[in-house]
């Protein structure tokens, strides 16, 4: 497996909620979730390619 970047995120405390509620009704981690969020905005805006080794569908373009 791919080394992940560190970093820290400072977020609102009610976001986090919301966010580790919805990392639990998808069976994911709040961590894991979130870089899940960020990998489909960023390949939905066409900032990353379908190439990504971790996406399952291939390039979409």
């Amino acid at each position: 497996m791919a080394k992940k970047k560190n970093f820290p995120l400072r977020i609102d405390p009610k976001l986090y909620d919301v966010l580790q509620v919805w990392a639990k009704d998808e069976f994911r981690s709040v961590n894991s979730h979130v870089e899940f969020l960020l990998r489909e905005a960023a390949k939905k805006s066409g900032r990353l390619s379908g190439h990504d080794k971790d996406t399952k569908e291939g390039s979409d373009r």
